[in-house]
């Protein structure tokens, strides 16, 4: 059994209408001056901004809005936000949004406390934040996990790199509101990757050749049983309150650590070969994930096919006899039947990309930072290991 900490400072404020809090909860936090950072128009047509700034108005909290942000959040928006931020003296910031918005946020925060560095050296990894600005987050849609969680993923324009930052806990906001009918207008399809995106997220952790805790295994494998049961009513019961809500409280648990605690940190393969399928063709991250699992499922299954048939097992209650490999295999069918259940893709076609053999060296040559790392801990995974995989879901 592994050694672990567990650290989870957000105050999460869950339920109806919970975001017209947010005056008061920036009062608390001794807020002068905040950065409202948003995507798209969204947030405006739907009234949440007015009722936010509203809220502000109300508690006396001076702010300033900068919105755009995308899917694959952009290093050029967080440099954007670094300035605005420093030319207004803004103290906090305000992530409205999801994912994409906090982890942009989360760039700003770390620029802007730390100026004796370029922000973009936190993702390369060559350089780690001592300060960062204070974060709170409104959340808008179900998925990524970063209202809770330690980390950032921002893509550079400048060879469409795709990073996460260096892991600290300086970026954890200081609360998240939960509200799960904030969700609600979302497009099925962002609903449903986001779904991926929340599996990915404890499967990352779950998949691991060691060891493990039969507790934390126990909530993982609870935690996917519920985020799969949901998906499914979402399909056809979009505005569904009880199951948004159990999806966007599984998302934060899926990504905090809770998941985590014993074992060893995780394999994390699947995501840092999706992060180079956002980079270069700016895909929907669960969908990437989706597209990419069972072909990293099949090529690494064997190093340890009784976590395999664990899962699908206590997952999708497949039987499991003395053939662990049979019933491993049976599992990552009962999970890719899943995802077309819910109209994801299972392989790079479905997902809308015809990649060509060229594309997938430059990945594989990407994600391995040009052929000198591995990745994964299930599977040491080098690069010719990567382009064996990209190949296997080209589909």
């Amino acid at each position: 059994m592994r050694d672990f900490e567990y650290y989870t400072p957000t105050r999460v404020i869950f339920g109806k209408d919970t975001h017209l809090q947010v005056g008061t909860l920036l009062k608390e936090q001794k807020c002068r001056k905040v950065l409202i950072h948003f995507g798209g128009n969204s947030a405006v047509r739907s009234g949440l901004l007015k009722q936010v700034e509203t809220s502000l108005k109300e508690a006396g909290i001076d702010y300033v809005t900068l919105g755009g942000v995308v899917p694959n959040p952009r290093l050029s928006k967080v440099r954007e936000g670094m300035e605005l931020c420093l030319r207004e003296n803004v103290d906090f910031i305000l992530a409205v949004g999801g994912g994409s918005v906090i982890d942009s946020a989360k760039g700003i925060a770390y620029g802007v406390a730390n100026p004796w560095t370029d922000v973009w050296n936190f993702y390369l990894k060559t350089e780690t934040p001592t300060a960062c600005l204070p974060i709170g987050v409104i959340l808008t849609i179900a998925a990524t996990g970063s209202e809770m969680s330690n980390s950032s993923v921002i893509t550079n324009e400048d060879g469409w790199l795709k990073r996460g930052s260096v892991k600290t806990d300086l970026c954890r906001p200081k609360f998240a509101i939960l509200n799960p009918r904030l969700t609600y207008t979302l497009p099925q399809y962002q609903t449903e990757s986001g779904c991926v995106d929340i599996l990915m997220h404890t499967m990352e952790r779950y998949f691991v050749n060691s060891e493990t805790m039969e507790i934390t295994d126990s909530i993982s494998e609870s935690l996917m049983q519920t985020v799969i049961y949901n998906a499914r009513i979402l399909m056809k019961e979009p505005g569904n309150y009880n199951a948004r809500a159990e999806v966007m409280w599984a998302g934060s648990l899926s990504h905090n650590g809770l998941t985590g605690c014993g074992t060893g940190g995780g394999d994390w393969a699947c995501h840092q070969l999706e992060h180079e399928l956002g980079g270069m063709f700016d895909v929907a991250h669960g969908a990437g994930l989706a597209a990419l699992w069972g072909s990293w499922a099949r090529y690494v299954y064997q190093e340890n096919p009784e976590r395999f048939a664990q899962f699908a097992t206590n997952v999708f209650d497949i039987p499991c006899g003395i053939d662990f490999e049979k019933t491993a295999l049976a599992g990552i069918v009962a999970m890719e039947g899943f995802f077309r259940s819910i109209q994801m893709p299972t392989n790079l076609r479905e997902l809308g990309l015809n990649v060509t053999n060229e594309q997938i060296h430059e990945l594989a040559f990407k994600c391995s930072f040009e052929d000198t790392r591995t990745i994964g801990t299930f599977r040491q995974l080098n690069r010719k290991d990567m382009e064996k995989i990209y190949l296997m879901a080209r589909g």
